[in-house]
């Protein structure tokens, strides 16, 4: 239970450090950002396994790159419907879900080096 509570503050962290350094994403307060990772996390858990499913052959002539994609139209997506989050573009959705992606990734290796 404590390693999800962790990997839900690394997305909280992501989020706000997302705010942090895209200048086109905006995190009015840290409960908007606690409220956009339980949704991000959602989303990830039960649509993008579907979305990437239905998007296969673009994902396989690309190898892979068009999941970055999906995680851009699922972190704008989210910002359609938060109140005090917003996203200003694509290119805004795709940095900011890529720092988020990151933040996680990296955020869970260590949290595996500590096991």
């Amino acid at each position: 239970m404590a390693i999800i509570i962790a990997q839900w503050f690394l997305n909280v962290f992501g989020v706000l450090l997302a705010d942090y350094i895209i200048p086109g994403v905006v995190v009015e307060s840290f409960y908007i950002g606690l409220v956009v990772a339980v949704i991000l996390g959602a989303l990830n858990l039960m649509v993008r396994p579907v979305l990437i499913f239905l998007t296969l052959p673009i994902t396989l002539l690309s190898l892979g790159l068009f999941t970055f994609v999906i995680n851009a139209f699922l972190f704008w997506f989210v910002a359609s419907f938060v109140e005090g989050f917003s996203v200003a573009g694509f290119g805004a959705a795709f940095f900011g879900a890529l720092v988020v992606s990151l933040t996680s990734f990296l955020g869970r290796k260590f949290l595996g080096a500590m096991r």
